[in-house]
């Protein structure tokens, strides 16, 4: 029996994160949702599967090719991943050929084979095939002259085994046609010939059709879709390059081409195809999966982009304007008189916007200042910055170039701020700047004053409508003048002064966090009553996570709503129950960071852009700040904590061997017979709450 002393057996991060998109899968199950969001969910597993593996994979696919058995990443650790991932992506094509895309069906909504296509589905297949699809496809038969070449990550491709010989009398009988991205992957059949059906036809599905139709005087033995994974996380040494935007660009051109850790075939392969591809990707066995259907089900997204149909979609809301802001007003004004919180989705980001469109448009704002990390498509908020250089308002905006799978677009949002004038720096060398701040500075009677907003998730318009996080606008002298400094740090890289009142990793957070921690760690030692909440998107800190240990065995209670990953044992010797974890997973993806601590009747909150992950505590720039009115507590305390600790239907709790379970079961196996159970789920009630 393990005592208080043994050493902390933390549970697998990677492990966890598989786990995380288990239940994301569950939506794809969920009855109550309308069918094309379930086919939506169904999708997002499969773009986080290729993030997982485009970032997480490389280190145990490295440890299987080296037999490695003596470091924590080995054999074992990749043996058990890939048994997780295996899994869940076969019981994804399990929900999708045996659930989805049957109900579809039943509401007229098709992905119609070539085997169930009509002859005039066929022929106009084949048009569009010939006109649309042939002339960008360049099969390559291999031999000496013709090495197996370079295919893309996450690319779709055939393998096709050919009998008979070539035009020169050979017998190379392995070609590979790779299929252009440019291509659409999912295509709609007129309306003639889908008479009052929605009938769709994948890319893939045209392609295998005519396959045999790009080798002609030859036989089509066997074939199979391919699509590989590449290890993708740009890798720059920023300490040795002199344009880390001119390193960036090159390193994404790179990117595509790094080292393979996944090899998705369709299920059928022949097995002399699958262990050729192997061989040439230098994989191991495990790492094949073979699919029952299309090797990127990402892609089908387009499908929930296209079908129509309100009843097979969620009811659209609309966000409000934040309650404690009064329209037709102006921001300075108000602000002068109370932080503003807006609880994103069911407040708008638009009043961030128009914050942003009034500082551009008053001739007494001298200077803006952003950090830019994941802004999105939607062009605003850039139009706006531009336009305040042109009103000669002095512009910073601090653009990360390193944001994971955004770097294309930010290097364009840099060179666009650029050409007009705004100065744009790229944060601190070895940092991701990940703080979430717009700062404005103003003329007025009696000197400059500085107004700002902070924010838990990003400047992105299309995310804060699927996304939940807390922002605030604010005057408070204190939190802007730590913002002032926060900018000037990172522009100049002087020596940060001491904040006021902005928590800054990697300077304080993280030791701030880990004194709140002990602190209440104390007060339960000494009798008192001590308890935390925690919500955010991943804990994954050991040092954090041993603390929270110690502050449980002490008699802290302790309520962690992590959506994601969690590393921190809650069967640990000691802890008897006092440290209980949830993830609520619904429509809304949540994104909130809230730290909330009562020390002996004490009340402590911040806010923060930072996870309790290594990363972010100690390599990137992160910022918390501390809600001290009582009322704006209360309410993130009810609506980002409490709601989600009472929710019973959408939450899944944290189990002792690191599974999860859905609360739903809980409930309903502890009802009494024929006693009715009140459901309550926090996303739905605070939609409600807002939309009424």
């Amino acid at each position: 029996m393990r005592s208080v002393n043994s050493p902390l057996k933390l549970l697998n991060r990677d492990i966890s994160i598989l786990a995380f998109n288990a239940r994301v899968l569950s939506l794809a199950q969920n009855t109550e949702y309308p069918l094309l969001e379930r086919l939506r969910f169904l999708c997002i597993v499969s773009s986080n599967l290729d993030e997982f593996f485009e970032v997480r994979a490389a280190p145990h696919v490295d440890a299987m090719r080296d037999n490695e058995k003596k470091t924590d990443v080995n054999v074992q650790s990749y043996l058990e991943i890939s048994k997780a991932a295996h899994t869940l992506v076969e019981k994804q094509y399990e929900i999708f050929n045996t659930d989805l895309m049957p109900a579809l069906a039943s509401q007229g909504v098709h992905l119609v084979s070539h085997g169930d296509r009509t002859l005039e589905q066929k022929r106009w297949v084949a048009r569009y095939f010939e006109t649309s699809v042939r002339p960008l496809l360049v099969p390559v038969a291999l031999d000496p002259s013709h090495p197996f070449p370079q295919v893309a990550n996450k690319s779709l491709n055939f393998i096709v085994s050919l009998g008979g010989t070539d035009a020169f009398g050979r017998n190379n009988n392995i070609a590979i046609v790779k299929v252009p991205r440019a291509l659409p992957r999912l295509i709609k059949l007129p309306k003639n010939l889908s008479g009052k059906q929605q009938k769709f036809v994948s890319l893939s599905s045209i392609i295998r059709a005519h396959l045999a139709s790009l080798f002609t005087g030859r036989e089509v033995l066997c074939f199979s879709q391919f699509r590989v994974t590449r290890h993708s996380d740009l890798a720059v040494d920023e300490e040795d390059v002199k344009n880390l935007r001119t390193a960036l660009r090159k390193g994404l051109v790179q990117r595509h081409f790094g080292e393979a850790v996944r090899l998705e075939v369709s299920h059928g392969c022949d097995e002399r195809l699958a262990k050729l591809l192997l061989q040439q990707f230098d994989l191991p066995k495990q790492s094949l999966y073979r699919v029952n259907g299309l090797v990127n089900l990402a892609r089908l997204m387009q499908l929930a982009d296209l079908a129509e149909g309100d009843h097979l979609k969620f009811k659209p809301y609309e966000p409000q304007i934040s309650q404690q802001l009064v329209p037709n007003q102006s921001f300075f004004s108000q602000l002068k008189q109370q932080d503003i919180l807006i609880h994103q989705p069911y407040e708008s980001f638009e009043s961030v916007i128009d914050f942003l469109r009034e500082a551009v448009h008053d001739p007494d704002v001298l200077s803006i200042q952003q950090t830019i990390y994941r802004t999105g498509s939607d062009p605003r908020m850039l139009k706006l910055l531009q336009e305040a250089v042109r009103r000669g308002k002095e512009v910073m905006a601090v653009v990360e170039l390193k944001a994971r799978f955004d770097e294309e677009a930010n290097i364009n949002w840099a060179e666009d701020l650029e050409s007009v004038g705004a100065q744009v720096v790229y944060g601190i060398v070895g940092l991701k700047t990940h703080a979430k701040m717009l700062l404005v500075m103003r003329r007025e009677t009696g000197g400059l004053k500085y107004y700002g907003h902070v924010s838990t998730g990003n400047y992105n318009p299309r995310t804060a409508r699927l996304y939940t996080d807390v922002s605030m606008l604010t005057s408070d002298a204190q939190i802007t003048r730590d913002m002032e400094h926060l900018f000037r740090h990172i522009a100049s890289q002087v020596k940060l002064p001491r904040m006021q009142k902005l928590l800054v990793a990697p300077f304080n957070l993280h030791k701030q966090m880990l004194a709140k921690i002990r602190g209440a760690e104390l007060c339960a030692k000494a009798g008192n009553p001590a308890s935390i909440i925690l919500k955010m998107n991943a804990l994954t800190d050991e040092a954090l996570v041993k603390a929270l240990v110690k502050a449980g065995r002490a008699g802290v209670q302790i309520d962690l709503i992590l959506r994601g990953a969690c590393i921190l044992p809650i069967d640990a010797p000691g802890l008897d129950g006092r440290i209980r974890v949830r993830s609520v997973i619904g429509r809304l993806l949540e994104h909130s960071r809230v730290f909330y601590f009562k020390i002996a009747d004490v009340e402590h909150m911040w806010l923060s852009s930072a996870d309790w992950m290594n990363r972010n505590m100690m390599r990137r720039v992160e910022i918390a700040w501390p809600i001290t009115d009582a009322k704006n507590r209360a309410r993130i305390l009810q609506e980002c904590c409490q709601m989600y600790l009472d929710d019973n239907h959408d939450a899944w709790i944290l189990n002792a061997d690191g599974s999860y379970q859905p609360i739903a079961a809980q409930v309903h196996n502890r009802a009494k017979p024929n006693e009715p159970v009140r459901i309550f789920r926090a996303q739905q009630q605070l939609l409600q709450k807002y939309t009424d």
